[in-house]
């Protein structure tokens, strides 16, 4: 149970600095694949919830 906690807290801190790398990841999806205007935001924000918790595990278990 610590070990989500502790992935949890660090992945919070990592949400502000995801985002940049995010857009630029959902830039690159739009041009590669057709994606409708109004799934623009729940892309990036999908986008930016999984970036930062790859960063939160990989900084619990590294």
């Amino acid at each position: 149970m610590m070990d989500i906690v502790i992935t949890l807290v660090f992945s919070i801190v990592m949400l502000v600095f995801m985002a940049f790398p995010a857009m630029k990841i959902v830039e690159w999806i739009e041009r590669k694949v057709n994606v409708p205007e109004r799934w623009h935001n729940v892309l990036l924000i999908g986008m930016v919830i999984f970036l930062s918790l790859l960063v939160g595990i990989f900084l619990k278990f590294a």
